[in-house]
Protein backbone atom coordinates (compact mmCIF):
# COMPACT_ATOMS: atom_id res chain seq x y z
CA UNK A 1 0.00 0.00 0.00
CA UNK A 2 1.36 3.45 -0.91
CA UNK A 3 2.13 6.12 1.67
CA UNK A 4 -0.68 8.29 0.29
CA UNK A 5 -3.30 5.54 0.65
CA UNK A 6 -2.02 4.66 4.10
CA UNK A 7 -2.41 8.26 5.22
CA UNK A 8 -5.99 8.28 3.96
CA UNK A 9 -6.78 4.97 5.68
CA UNK A 10 -5.25 5.78 9.03
CA UNK A 11 -5.88 9.52 9.27
CA UNK A 12 -2.28 10.68 9.64
CA UNK A 13 -1.68 12.88 12.66
CA UNK A 14 -0.01 15.54 10.53
CA UNK A 15 -3.35 16.17 8.78
CA UNK A 16 -5.11 17.16 11.98
CA UNK A 17 -7.02 20.40 11.51
CA UNK A 18 -6.81 21.43 15.15
CA UNK A 19 -3.47 22.63 16.45
CA UNK A 20 -1.63 20.93 19.29
CA UNK A 21 -1.85 24.14 21.28
CA UNK A 22 -5.62 24.33 20.85
CA UNK A 23 -5.92 20.80 22.22
CA UNK A 24 -3.61 21.66 25.12
CA UNK A 25 -1.53 18.53 24.39
CA UNK A 26 2.09 19.59 24.44
CA UNK A 27 5.24 17.53 23.91
CA UNK A 28 8.36 19.22 25.29
CA UNK A 29 11.77 17.80 24.36
CA UNK A 30 14.98 18.68 26.18
CA UNK A 31 18.39 16.99 25.97
CA UNK A 32 17.40 13.47 24.89
CA UNK A 33 15.81 10.34 26.31
CA UNK A 34 18.13 7.86 28.07
CA UNK A 35 17.58 4.06 27.99
CA UNK A 36 14.36 2.81 29.54
CA UNK A 37 15.27 -0.87 29.13
CA UNK A 38 17.87 -3.30 30.47
CA UNK A 39 20.56 -5.50 28.87
CA UNK A 40 17.93 -8.15 28.13
CA UNK A 41 15.98 -5.69 25.99
CA UNK A 42 12.98 -5.59 28.35
CA UNK A 43 11.47 -2.40 29.73
CA UNK A 44 12.61 -1.84 33.31
CA UNK A 45 11.10 1.58 34.04
CA UNK A 46 7.82 3.28 33.20
CA UNK A 47 7.22 6.91 32.48
CA UNK A 48 6.42 8.96 35.59
CA UNK A 49 2.75 10.00 35.46
CA UNK A 50 1.22 12.96 37.30
CA UNK A 51 -2.55 13.37 37.37
CA UNK A 52 -3.83 16.94 37.77
CA UNK A 53 -7.53 17.42 38.53
CA UNK A 54 -9.60 20.46 39.46
CA UNK A 55 -12.54 22.58 38.39
CA UNK A 56 -13.02 24.10 34.96
CA UNK A 57 -10.66 27.09 34.52
CA UNK A 58 -9.06 26.43 37.92
CA UNK A 59 -5.60 26.67 36.35
CA UNK A 60 -4.79 22.99 35.76
CA UNK A 61 -2.94 23.60 32.49
CA UNK A 62 -1.05 26.51 34.06
CA UNK A 63 -0.03 24.33 37.01
CA UNK A 64 1.10 21.61 34.60
CA UNK A 65 3.30 24.09 32.76
CA UNK A 66 4.70 25.39 36.03
CA UNK A 67 5.66 21.83 36.96
CA UNK A 68 7.41 21.41 33.60
CA UNK A 69 9.30 24.68 34.09
CA UNK A 70 10.35 23.71 37.61
CA UNK A 71 11.55 20.27 36.48
CA UNK A 72 14.24 21.86 34.33
CA UNK A 73 16.26 19.60 32.06
CA UNK A 74 14.00 16.54 31.92
CA UNK A 75 14.39 14.60 28.65
CA UNK A 76 10.78 14.53 27.37
CA UNK A 77 7.59 15.76 29.03
CA UNK A 78 4.06 15.32 27.67
CA UNK A 79 1.07 17.32 28.90
CA UNK A 80 -2.00 15.22 28.04
CA UNK A 81 -5.37 16.96 28.21
CA UNK A 82 -8.63 15.21 29.04
CA UNK A 83 -10.35 17.60 26.61
CA UNK A 84 -9.16 15.41 23.71
CA UNK A 85 -11.22 12.49 24.95
CA UNK A 86 -14.77 13.78 24.68
CA UNK A 87 -16.97 11.10 23.11
CA UNK A 88 -18.08 11.11 19.50
CA UNK A 89 -21.46 12.87 19.40
CA UNK A 90 -24.58 12.15 17.40
CA UNK A 91 -26.18 14.90 15.24
CA UNK A 92 -28.84 15.38 17.92
CA UNK A 93 -26.20 15.87 20.62
CA UNK A 94 -24.30 18.35 18.45
CA UNK A 95 -27.50 20.36 17.94
CA UNK A 96 -27.99 20.50 21.71
CA UNK A 97 -24.35 21.49 22.18
CA UNK A 98 -24.73 24.53 19.92
CA UNK A 99 -27.71 25.52 22.02
CA UNK A 100 -25.60 25.17 25.22
CA UNK A 101 -27.94 22.39 26.34
CA UNK A 102 -25.51 19.46 26.35
CA UNK A 103 -23.72 18.50 29.55
CA UNK A 104 -19.98 18.33 28.76
CA UNK A 105 -19.09 18.37 32.47
CA UNK A 106 -20.60 15.02 33.37
CA UNK A 107 -18.23 12.02 33.60
CA UNK A 108 -20.29 10.22 30.95
CA UNK A 109 -19.31 12.87 28.37
CA UNK A 110 -15.70 11.68 28.46
CA UNK A 111 -14.41 8.48 26.91
CA UNK A 112 -12.67 7.27 30.07
CA UNK A 113 -11.62 3.84 28.69
CA UNK A 114 -9.86 5.48 25.73
CA UNK A 115 -8.23 8.06 28.02
CA UNK A 116 -6.95 5.27 30.28
CA UNK A 117 -5.81 3.18 27.30
CA UNK A 118 -3.77 6.00 25.75
CA UNK A 119 -2.26 6.88 29.12
CA UNK A 120 -1.41 3.24 29.85
CA UNK A 121 0.41 2.94 26.52
CA UNK A 122 2.43 6.08 27.16
CA UNK A 123 3.30 5.01 30.70
CA UNK A 124 4.51 1.64 29.38
CA UNK A 125 6.77 3.52 26.91
CA UNK A 126 4.62 2.53 23.93
CA UNK A 127 3.36 4.82 21.21
CA UNK A 128 -0.24 5.99 21.18
CA UNK A 129 -2.56 8.05 19.00
CA UNK A 130 -4.48 10.76 20.83
CA UNK A 131 -7.92 11.73 19.45
CA UNK A 132 -8.49 15.27 18.25
CA UNK A 133 -11.58 17.14 19.46
CA UNK A 134 -12.90 20.33 17.88
CA UNK A 135 -14.60 22.69 20.32
CA UNK A 136 -15.82 24.80 17.40
CA UNK A 137 -17.63 21.79 15.89
CA UNK A 138 -18.43 20.03 19.21
CA UNK A 139 -17.14 16.82 17.67
CA UNK A 140 -14.25 14.37 17.81
CA UNK A 141 -12.46 14.46 14.46
CA UNK A 142 -11.14 11.55 12.42
CA UNK A 143 -7.55 12.71 12.81
CA UNK A 144 -5.31 11.67 15.68
CA UNK A 145 -2.11 12.99 17.25
CA UNK A 146 0.83 10.61 17.43
CA UNK A 147 2.72 10.61 20.74
CA UNK A 148 5.73 8.60 21.90
CA UNK A 149 8.76 8.78 24.13
CA UNK A 150 7.68 10.78 27.17
CA UNK A 151 9.70 10.39 30.36
CA UNK A 152 7.19 12.43 32.38
CA UNK A 153 3.46 12.58 31.55
CA UNK A 154 1.13 15.15 33.09
CA UNK A 155 -2.54 14.19 32.55
CA UNK A 156 -4.89 17.04 33.35
CA UNK A 157 -8.66 17.50 33.27
CA UNK A 158 -11.69 18.13 35.43
CA UNK A 159 -12.30 14.37 35.75
CA UNK A 160 -8.62 13.38 35.83
CA UNK A 161 -9.00 11.99 39.38
CA UNK A 162 -12.55 10.67 39.01
CA UNK A 163 -12.07 7.34 37.23
CA UNK A 164 -10.42 4.50 39.25
CA UNK A 165 -8.68 3.14 36.11
CA UNK A 166 -7.01 6.50 35.59
CA UNK A 167 -6.06 6.90 39.24
CA UNK A 168 -4.32 3.53 39.18
CA UNK A 169 -1.97 4.85 36.47
CA UNK A 170 -0.82 7.93 38.37
CA UNK A 171 2.41 8.01 40.35
CA UNK A 172 1.40 11.35 41.84
CA UNK A 173 -2.11 12.82 42.14
CA UNK A 174 -2.61 16.61 42.30
CA UNK A 175 -5.79 18.63 42.82
CA UNK A 176 -5.85 22.33 41.89
CA UNK A 177 -8.08 24.29 44.28
CA UNK A 178 -9.43 27.65 43.16
CA UNK A 179 -12.15 30.15 44.15
CA UNK A 180 -15.43 29.60 42.22
CA UNK A 181 -15.78 33.26 41.21
CA UNK A 182 -12.26 33.28 39.80
CA UNK A 183 -12.92 30.07 37.86
CA UNK A 184 -16.07 31.59 36.33
CA UNK A 185 -14.22 34.76 35.32
CA UNK A 186 -11.45 32.73 33.70
CA UNK A 187 -13.99 30.49 31.93
CA UNK A 188 -15.80 33.48 30.42
CA UNK A 189 -12.55 34.98 29.14
CA UNK A 190 -11.34 31.66 27.70
CA UNK A 191 -14.58 30.58 26.02
CA UNK A 192 -15.17 33.96 24.40
CA UNK A 193 -11.59 34.34 23.14
CA UNK A 194 -10.65 30.76 22.25
CA UNK A 195 -13.95 28.96 21.55
CA UNK A 196 -16.16 31.69 20.10
CA UNK A 197 -18.95 31.35 22.66
CA UNK A 198 -21.43 34.03 23.69
CA UNK A 199 -21.57 35.38 27.24
CA UNK A 200 -25.21 34.35 27.60
CA UNK A 201 -24.45 30.77 26.51
CA UNK A 202 -21.45 30.54 28.83
CA UNK A 203 -23.45 31.65 31.88
CA UNK A 204 -26.38 29.38 31.04
CA UNK A 205 -24.11 26.38 30.64
CA UNK A 206 -22.20 27.24 33.83
CA UNK A 207 -25.31 27.42 36.01
CA UNK A 208 -26.99 24.38 34.44
CA UNK A 209 -24.04 22.00 34.15
CA UNK A 210 -20.61 23.27 35.23
CA UNK A 211 -21.35 24.30 38.82
CA UNK A 212 -23.45 21.20 39.69
CA UNK A 213 -20.83 18.95 38.14
CA UNK A 214 -18.09 20.60 40.17
CA UNK A 215 -20.03 20.11 43.39
CA UNK A 216 -21.09 16.52 42.66
CA UNK A 217 -18.13 15.02 40.76
CA UNK A 218 -15.03 17.24 40.68
CA UNK A 219 -14.59 18.63 44.17
CA UNK A 220 -15.03 15.19 45.85
CA UNK A 221 -11.99 13.89 43.89
CA UNK A 222 -9.76 16.12 46.01
CA UNK A 223 -9.93 13.31 48.57
CA UNK A 224 -7.83 11.13 46.23
CA UNK A 225 -5.08 13.74 45.77
CA UNK A 226 -1.60 13.31 47.23
CA UNK A 227 -1.17 17.08 47.21
CA UNK A 228 -3.60 20.00 46.88
CA UNK A 229 -2.21 22.96 44.96
CA UNK A 230 -3.75 26.45 45.23
CA UNK A 231 -4.66 28.05 41.92
CA UNK A 232 -2.54 31.08 42.87
CA UNK A 233 0.67 31.56 44.87
CA UNK A 234 1.60 27.90 44.49
CA UNK A 235 5.37 28.12 44.13
CA UNK A 236 6.05 26.03 47.25
CA UNK A 237 3.73 23.23 46.11
CA UNK A 238 5.20 23.28 42.58
CA UNK A 239 8.72 22.98 43.95
CA UNK A 240 7.65 20.08 46.16
CA UNK A 241 6.16 18.25 43.14
CA UNK A 242 9.18 18.86 40.91
CA UNK A 243 11.63 17.75 43.62
CA UNK A 244 9.70 14.51 44.17
CA UNK A 245 9.52 13.88 40.41
CA UNK A 246 13.26 14.41 39.89
CA UNK A 247 13.99 12.04 42.78
CA UNK A 248 11.76 9.37 41.26
CA UNK A 249 13.42 9.74 37.85
CA UNK A 250 16.85 9.44 39.43
CA UNK A 251 15.82 6.19 41.12
CA UNK A 252 14.56 4.85 37.80
CA UNK A 253 17.65 5.86 35.82
CA UNK A 254 19.44 3.03 34.07
CA UNK A 255 23.07 2.86 32.92
CA UNK A 256 24.18 -0.41 31.42
CA UNK A 257 26.68 0.58 28.73
CA UNK A 258 29.56 -0.99 30.71
CA UNK A 259 27.61 -4.27 30.62
CA UNK A 260 27.44 -4.09 26.83
CA UNK A 261 31.08 -3.14 26.32
CA UNK A 262 33.16 -5.53 28.39
CA UNK A 263 36.44 -4.35 26.86
CA UNK A 264 39.22 -2.29 28.32
CA UNK A 265 40.36 0.84 26.52
CA UNK A 266 42.91 -0.72 24.19
CA UNK A 267 42.30 -4.48 24.51
CA UNK A 268 38.73 -5.34 23.56
CA UNK A 269 37.29 -8.62 24.72
CA UNK A 270 36.41 -10.61 21.62
CA UNK A 271 33.28 -12.68 21.37
CA UNK A 272 33.92 -16.28 22.41
CA UNK A 273 31.27 -17.92 20.23
CA UNK A 274 31.81 -17.36 16.49
CA UNK A 275 29.35 -14.87 15.06
CA UNK A 276 29.34 -16.80 11.82
CA UNK A 277 27.31 -19.58 13.52
CA UNK A 278 24.39 -17.24 14.29
CA UNK A 279 21.63 -18.04 11.75
CA UNK A 280 20.19 -14.53 12.05
CA UNK A 281 23.51 -12.76 11.45
CA UNK A 282 24.11 -12.90 7.72
CA UNK A 283 27.52 -11.89 6.34
CA UNK A 284 27.92 -11.11 2.65
CA UNK A 285 29.91 -13.88 0.95
CA UNK A 286 33.51 -12.74 0.56
CA UNK A 287 34.38 -12.04 -3.08
CA UNK A 288 37.28 -10.19 -4.74
CA UNK A 289 34.84 -7.34 -5.46
CA UNK A 290 33.77 -7.06 -1.82
CA UNK A 291 37.34 -7.24 -0.55
CA UNK A 292 38.29 -4.53 -3.03
CA UNK A 293 35.47 -2.24 -1.83
CA UNK A 294 36.46 -2.64 1.83
CA UNK A 295 40.12 -2.02 0.98
CA UNK A 296 39.19 1.28 -0.67
CA UNK A 297 36.86 2.35 2.15
CA UNK A 298 39.45 1.56 4.85
CA UNK A 299 42.30 3.41 3.16
CA UNK A 300 43.05 6.86 4.53
CA UNK A 301 44.31 7.84 1.08
CA UNK A 302 40.91 7.35 -0.56
CA UNK A 303 39.50 10.63 -1.84
CA UNK A 304 35.98 11.76 -0.95
CA UNK A 305 34.52 11.04 -4.38
CA UNK A 306 35.69 7.42 -4.35
CA UNK A 307 34.66 7.00 -0.72
CA UNK A 308 31.09 8.09 -1.48
CA UNK A 309 30.88 6.03 -4.67
CA UNK A 310 32.01 2.77 -3.08
CA UNK A 311 29.93 3.38 0.05
CA UNK A 312 26.86 3.62 -2.18
CA UNK A 313 27.99 0.50 -4.06
CA UNK A 314 28.39 -1.49 -0.84
CA UNK A 315 25.05 -0.28 0.53
CA UNK A 316 23.35 -1.39 -2.70
CA UNK A 317 24.84 -4.88 -2.39
CA UNK A 318 23.76 -5.14 1.25
CA UNK A 319 20.17 -4.06 0.65
CA UNK A 320 19.89 -6.38 -2.35
CA UNK A 321 21.10 -9.25 -0.16
CA UNK A 322 18.63 -8.29 2.60
CA UNK A 323 15.64 -8.49 0.23
CA UNK A 324 15.76 -12.29 0.28
CA UNK A 325 14.49 -12.27 3.88
CA UNK A 326 11.24 -10.48 3.00
CA UNK A 327 8.11 -12.63 2.43
CA UNK A 328 7.33 -13.69 -1.14
CA UNK A 329 4.64 -15.77 -2.80
CA UNK A 330 4.48 -17.51 -6.15
CA UNK A 331 3.27 -15.26 -8.95
CA UNK A 332 2.69 -15.83 -12.63
CA UNK A 333 2.78 -13.14 -15.33
CA UNK A 334 2.10 -13.35 -19.05
CA UNK A 335 4.83 -11.98 -21.28
CA UNK A 336 4.11 -9.87 -24.41
CA UNK A 337 4.61 -13.05 -26.48
CA UNK A 338 1.86 -14.83 -24.58
CA UNK A 339 4.12 -17.08 -22.51
CA UNK A 340 3.42 -17.58 -18.80
CA UNK A 341 6.44 -16.80 -16.61
CA UNK A 342 6.45 -18.16 -13.05
CA UNK A 343 8.18 -16.07 -10.40
CA UNK A 344 7.80 -14.43 -6.99
CA UNK A 345 5.93 -11.42 -5.65
CA UNK A 346 6.54 -9.45 -2.46
CA UNK A 347 3.56 -9.96 -0.14
CA UNK A 348 4.33 -7.66 2.80
CA UNK A 349 1.47 -5.23 3.33
CA UNK A 350 3.75 -2.46 4.60
CA UNK A 351 7.48 -1.99 4.01
CA UNK A 352 9.65 0.92 5.09
CA UNK A 353 13.19 1.91 5.98
CA UNK A 354 14.49 3.62 9.12
CA UNK A 355 17.87 5.32 9.10
CA UNK A 356 19.85 5.88 12.30
CA UNK A 357 21.36 9.33 11.90
CA UNK A 358 24.04 10.32 11.14
CA UNK A 359 25.89 7.29 9.81
CA UNK A 360 22.79 5.38 8.77
CA UNK A 361 22.23 7.93 6.00
CA UNK A 362 25.26 6.41 4.24
CA UNK A 363 23.02 3.47 3.28
CA UNK A 364 19.99 5.49 2.22
CA UNK A 365 21.00 6.02 -1.42
CA UNK A 366 21.66 2.32 -1.86
CA UNK A 367 18.34 1.55 -0.16
CA UNK A 368 16.40 3.86 -2.49
CA UNK A 369 18.15 2.43 -5.54
CA UNK A 370 17.04 -1.08 -4.66
CA UNK A 371 13.60 -0.41 -3.10
CA UNK A 372 11.56 2.22 -4.83
CA UNK A 373 8.60 4.24 -3.51
CA UNK A 374 8.67 3.24 0.16
CA UNK A 375 8.89 5.69 3.08
CA UNK A 376 12.13 6.14 5.01
CA UNK A 377 12.05 7.39 8.62
CA UNK A 378 14.89 8.63 10.80
CA UNK A 379 16.14 8.21 14.36
CA UNK A 380 18.80 10.45 15.87
CA UNK A 381 20.63 8.59 18.62
CA UNK A 382 23.87 9.97 20.03
CA UNK A 383 26.05 9.14 23.00
CA UNK A 384 25.98 11.19 26.17
CA UNK A 385 29.33 12.99 26.34
CA UNK A 386 29.60 12.24 30.08
CA UNK A 387 28.80 8.54 30.48
CA UNK A 388 28.53 7.32 26.89
CA UNK A 389 24.92 6.16 27.30
CA UNK A 390 22.78 6.52 24.15
CA UNK A 391 20.26 9.35 24.03
CA UNK A 392 17.22 9.48 21.74
CA UNK A 393 17.19 13.05 20.41
CA UNK A 394 14.80 12.76 17.50
CA UNK A 395 12.40 10.29 15.92
CA UNK A 396 10.42 10.63 12.71
CA UNK A 397 8.96 7.27 11.83
CA UNK A 398 6.87 6.30 8.80
CA UNK A 399 3.09 6.40 9.18
CA UNK A 400 2.71 2.62 9.10
CA UNK A 401 4.84 2.35 12.27
CA UNK A 402 3.07 5.15 14.13
CA UNK A 403 -0.21 3.19 14.24
CA UNK A 404 -0.05 -0.08 16.14
CA UNK A 405 -2.58 -1.86 13.92
CA UNK A 406 -0.36 -1.36 10.87
CA UNK A 407 2.97 -1.59 12.72
CA UNK A 408 2.27 -5.25 13.47
CA UNK A 409 2.14 -5.92 9.72
CA UNK A 410 5.13 -3.75 8.78
CA UNK A 411 8.55 -5.00 7.69
CA UNK A 412 11.32 -2.57 8.64
CA UNK A 413 14.80 -2.37 7.16
CA UNK A 414 16.93 -0.60 9.78
CA UNK A 415 20.01 1.19 8.43
CA UNK A 416 23.22 2.01 10.29
CA UNK A 417 26.85 2.10 9.17
CA UNK A 418 28.23 -0.19 11.85
CA UNK A 419 27.47 -1.96 15.10
CA UNK A 420 30.26 -1.13 17.55
CA UNK A 421 29.07 -1.00 21.14
CA UNK A 422 25.59 -1.84 19.88
CA UNK A 423 24.05 0.97 21.96
CA UNK A 424 22.36 2.80 19.06
CA UNK A 425 21.25 -0.47 17.46
CA UNK A 426 19.83 -1.64 20.80
CA UNK A 427 17.82 1.55 21.30
CA UNK A 428 16.51 1.69 17.74
CA UNK A 429 15.25 -1.92 17.88
CA UNK A 430 13.60 -1.24 21.25
CA UNK A 431 11.82 1.82 19.74
CA UNK A 432 10.41 -0.29 16.90
CA UNK A 433 9.21 -2.95 19.34
CA UNK A 434 7.54 -0.24 21.45
CA UNK A 435 5.51 0.69 18.39
CA UNK A 436 4.33 -2.87 17.82
CA UNK A 437 6.72 -3.95 15.05
CA UNK A 438 7.40 -7.68 15.39
CA UNK A 439 11.00 -8.62 16.16
CA UNK A 440 11.20 -11.14 13.30
CA UNK A 441 10.13 -8.39 10.86
CA UNK A 442 13.14 -6.19 11.58
CA UNK A 443 16.11 -6.51 9.22
CA UNK A 444 19.18 -4.59 10.37
CA UNK A 445 21.50 -3.67 7.48
CA UNK A 446 25.01 -2.48 8.35
CA UNK A 447 28.46 -2.30 6.77
CA UNK A 448 30.40 -3.69 9.71
CA UNK A 449 29.84 -5.58 12.95
CA UNK A 450 32.52 -5.35 15.65
CA UNK A 451 33.46 -8.66 17.25
CA UNK A 452 33.00 -7.29 20.78
CA UNK A 453 30.72 -7.70 23.78
CA UNK A 454 28.15 -5.27 22.32
CA UNK A 455 27.03 -7.57 19.54
CA UNK A 456 26.76 -10.49 21.99
CA UNK A 457 24.40 -8.50 24.25
CA UNK A 458 22.40 -7.37 21.23
CA UNK A 459 21.97 -10.90 19.88
CA UNK A 460 20.91 -12.26 23.27
CA UNK A 461 18.31 -9.54 23.73
CA UNK A 462 16.89 -9.69 20.18
CA UNK A 463 17.68 -13.13 18.75
CA UNK A 464 15.01 -12.93 16.03
CA UNK A 465 16.23 -9.68 14.44
CA UNK A 466 17.98 -10.45 11.16
CA UNK A 467 21.34 -8.64 10.82
CA UNK A 468 22.83 -8.34 7.33
CA UNK A 469 26.41 -7.04 7.32
CA UNK A 470 29.30 -6.72 4.91
CA UNK A 471 31.95 -8.01 7.29
CA UNK A 472 32.84 -8.74 10.90
CA UNK A 473 35.66 -6.50 12.11
CA UNK A 474 38.16 -8.11 14.50
CA UNK A 475 40.18 -4.97 15.19
CA UNK A 476 37.62 -2.36 16.17
CA UNK A 477 38.47 -0.85 19.54
CA UNK A 478 37.55 2.08 21.74
CA UNK A 479 39.77 5.15 21.40
CA UNK A 480 39.85 8.84 22.22
CA UNK A 481 38.81 11.75 20.05
CA UNK A 482 41.03 14.58 21.26
CA UNK A 483 39.82 18.14 21.48
CA UNK A 484 36.10 17.33 21.32
CA UNK A 485 34.67 19.90 23.68
CA UNK A 486 31.16 19.49 24.97
CA UNK A 487 28.98 19.00 28.04
CA UNK A 488 31.07 17.43 30.77
CA UNK A 489 34.24 17.87 28.69
CA UNK A 490 34.83 21.62 28.61
CA UNK A 491 38.62 21.23 28.47
CA UNK A 492 38.52 19.11 25.33
CA UNK A 493 40.54 16.24 26.83
CA UNK A 494 38.74 13.76 24.60
CA UNK A 495 35.98 11.23 24.92
CA UNK A 496 35.62 7.57 23.97
CA UNK A 497 34.54 6.72 20.42
CA UNK A 498 34.48 3.58 18.31
CA UNK A 499 36.83 3.34 15.31
CA UNK A 500 37.93 0.46 13.12
CA UNK A 501 41.71 0.16 13.07
CA UNK A 502 44.34 2.64 14.28
CA UNK A 503 44.81 5.17 11.49
CA UNK A 504 41.68 4.10 9.62
CA UNK A 505 38.37 5.90 9.26
CA UNK A 506 34.81 5.08 10.22
CA UNK A 507 32.21 4.61 7.51
CA UNK A 508 29.56 7.30 7.77
CA UNK A 509 31.41 9.61 10.19
CA UNK A 510 34.66 9.84 8.29
CA UNK A 511 37.32 10.77 10.80
CA UNK A 512 40.74 9.37 11.60
CA UNK A 513 42.94 8.96 14.65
Amino acid sequence: MSERLLREELGDSERASVSLKAQKNTLLISHGRPPWYGPNGKRISDAFVIGVGGGSASGKTHVARQIVKALGSIPTVLILSQDSFYKHHSPEEIELAFQSKFDFDHPDAIDMPMFASCLADLKACRQTNIPVYSFAEHQRLQETKYAYGATVIIAEGIMALHDPALRSLYDLKVFVQCDSDLMLARRITRDVKERGRSLEGILEQYLRYVKPSYDNFVRPTAAFADIIVPGQNNSVAIELISTHTRRQLQERSNSFRPKMVTSSLHAPSLVDAPLESDPNLVILPSTPQLEGIFTILRSKDTNNQDFIFFTDRLSTLLVEHALQFLPYSSHTVTTPTGVDSHGKKLVSKYLCGVSILRSGSALERGFRRVINNVPVGTLLIQSNSIDGEPLLLHSKLPVSIRHRSSAEETWVILLDAQIGTGAAAFMSIRILLDHGVKEERIIFVTFLVARTGGITTLRRAFPHVKIVCGAVDNEMREGWLEGDRGEGNEDGVGRKIWVMNPGMGQIGDRYYL
